[in-house]
């Protein structure tokens, strides 16, 4: 309940106040969607953490940069992944890049659109 409130709270700050500060952030991915990414896949307060230290580091003081978030599995389990009845296949929407034991990069699967 709290984690969709936040990330509902994210998606308006996205849609409709970071038109003011046009494109402002010094880091990829912006500060917004680190923290989207992080409340999406961390626990809260760990997601907190992370995100205010972001922001923190965004500022003239630090160089920026890609800054893709961190994240701890423990992937020795089984896994359920989600599929896509329609298209006969998983549906990937983030990738893990092993960073050390137990931590991964977490980096954001993009939508392949047709083009003409």
């Amino acid at each position: 309940m709290l984690r969709t409130l936040w990330l509902k709270l994210l998606e308006i700050y996205q849609k409709f106040f970071t038109v003011i500060g046009f494109g402002s952030c010094r880091y990829y991915p912006t500060c917004s969607e680190y923290a989207k990414w992080q409340f999406q896949k961390n626990n809260l307060i760990l997601a907190f953490w992370h995100s205010l230290l972001r922001i923190l580091k965004c500022n003239q003081l630090f160089d920026g940069g890609i800054d893709y978030p961190i994240v701890k599995k423990n992937l020795n389990c089984k896994r359920v992944y989600p599929y896509n009845k329609n298209k006969n296949s998983f549906i990937v929407e983030f990738w893990l890049v092993p960073k050390s034991k137990n931590r991964y990069y977490l980096i954001k699967t993009f939508k392949r659109t047709k083009s003409c």
